[in-house]
Order: structure tokens, then C-alpha cells, then sequence
């Protein structure tokens, strides 16, 4: 038997994805009754931990969504494909030196783009 999805839509950055009810609710749960997509949650905690003050969980998701409002309404990349790609990349080398560093101290090396 089939689990029914819902469409939920992010409370920070407006992407929808379809999802199992109870996955919904317990993200919600977590985000004053608020659905946030996982990539806004990580960000919502990075904005936390590079802040130099102390800053509440709901001031870095107000810093957040202010980013995502300011991203909508600048002008898309030249080449999506090639920026979508970018992104990734960037994401995927952040979580591995974020490994790296737990598990050794190391840091990433330089990287050149067009190689």
C-alpha cells in the first residue's frame, strides 16, 4: 500500500516538494509550525554559527529568508546549468572539509574553475 504525499512548500526560499504527512509534521514540529526544506535548515545554522553575536534560531531564519527574498529578485544566472552545477559542487565540498575536519583537522585545497 501506497503512503499518500502532500505538497509542502518552504517557509524560507518558496520550493515545493512532496512529501509523507508525518515527515511533514515532524518538521514542522521542530520549526514553530513552520515547513523548511532541508538545504534552509543548514543554512539556517550556518547563519547562526557565523554570526558574531549571539543570535536566537528565529533571527537567522528572519536572516535567511531575507536571502532568499534577495535572490528572487535578482536577475538569473547566464547559464543555469552550468551555476546549478557550480552550487553542488560548492555544497559537496563543504560538507567534505566539514568531515575532513571532524575527523583530522584538514582543509581543502584550491580549486580552479574551467580547467
Amino acid at each position: 500500500m501506497l503512503m499518500a504525499r502532500s505538497e509542502v512548500k518552504c517557509y524560507c526560499c518558496g520550493l515545493t516538494e512532496e512529501c509523507r504527512p508525518a515527515y511533514v509534521a515532524t518538521v514542522k514540529e521542530r520549526h514553530q509550525d513552520r515547513w523548511i526544506y532541508g538545504f534552509c535548515v543548514e543554512a539556517i545554522k550556518d547563519e547562526n554559527s557565523r554570526s558574531s553575536r549571539k543570535i536566537s534560531t528565529e533571527e537567522a531564519m528572519k536572516q535567511h529568508v531575507s536571502f532568499c527574498e534577495d535572490f528572487r529578485m535578482s536577475s538569473p544566472p547566464a547559464k543555469p546549468t552550468e551555476y546549478l552545477i557550480a552550487a553542488k559542487q560548492l555544497l559537496r565540498r563543504t560538507k567534505d572539509s566539514q568531515m575532513r575536519e571532524r575527523l583530522g583537522g584538514c582543509r581543502p585545497g584550491m580549486v580552479t574553475w574551467g580547467a
